[in-house]
């Protein structure tokens, strides 16, 4: 055997010259693999500059030096690639999804918590948007909160000063208003954490919604987090 099973790394042979070789290739992977992080894992065009250690997870259709890699971790080292294959029950964090992630031996699953041995499975997630208010008494975000979800919350933050003439806004969803939160403040950093006593279903897309208080909006940007569960079905 030249490489360890789960890790591939590289052994070193008997009466082996150059052993730091081997030895540093093996670090190298470790630096890596463990307590990995992908910066992304839907980039398909490698990074012109290559940083020792950064991981990226290579998707379908990836090109260059990551052409025929996809599916596996590519790992930056000494300007160039070394690739690992993952397997089923590592854990990793996706950077540009902001959420960590179980592969199930066939992809990474962001969000996933458990897995069944069928690949049922319950996953936390959180989806971001950030809205920019429009004039009136209502303004409504397009459709953040997916299908088929359990909300559990809505956090959101004041990111440009909410204007107008109102005193206060609320948080909540169409027909439903003020169900995250009320008498929000106005200047940029107030903020909302509206936890649900009995966490909702959502069975279609659903839009957040604004309402102003005392008065209407004119203008202003919120930073609007939902935080959800979803389930996953069995494999055939």
């Amino acid at each position: 055997m030249s490489n360890t099973k789960q890790l591939g790394l590289p052994l070193l042979q008997p009466a082996q010259a150059q052993k730091h070789v081997t030895i540093n290739e093996a670090l190298t992977r470790l630096d890596g693999l463990v307590s990995l992080t992908l910066v992304s894992r839907s980039v398909s065009i490698p990074p012109a500059v290559v940083v020792d250690g950064t991981c990226f997870g290579v998707p379908v259709g990836a090109v260059n030096e990551w052409s025929g890699q996809e599916g596996k971790v590519a790992i930056g080292t000494n300007g160039g690639w070394e690739f690992a294959l993952p397997r089923r029950g590592w854990r990793t964090v996706i950077l540009d999804e902001g959420a960590q992630a179980l592969h199930d031996g066939s992809g990474w699953r962001a969000g996933m918590m458990t897995l069944s041995p069928a690949n049922a499975g319950l996953s936390v997630a959180v989806a971001e948007i950030d809205h920019v208010i429009t004039a009136g008494p209502v303004s409504t975000t397009s459709a953040v909160i997916p299908p088929n979800s359990v909300v559990i919350g809505v956090s959101a933050r004041v990111i440009a000063a909410v204007t107008g003439s109102l005193t206060s806004w609320s948080l909540g969803n169409p027909g439903s208003a003020g169900r995250y939160g009320a008498g929000l403040g106005l200047q940029v950093g107030s903020w909302a954490r509206g936890v649900l006593g009995q966490p909702t279903a959502f069975y279609a897309p659903e839009a957040m919604q604004l309402d102003a208080t005392g008065g209407t909006f004119s203008g202003g940007k919120v930073r609007i987090a939902v935080h959800y569960l979803e389930i996953a079905v069995p494999s055939l």
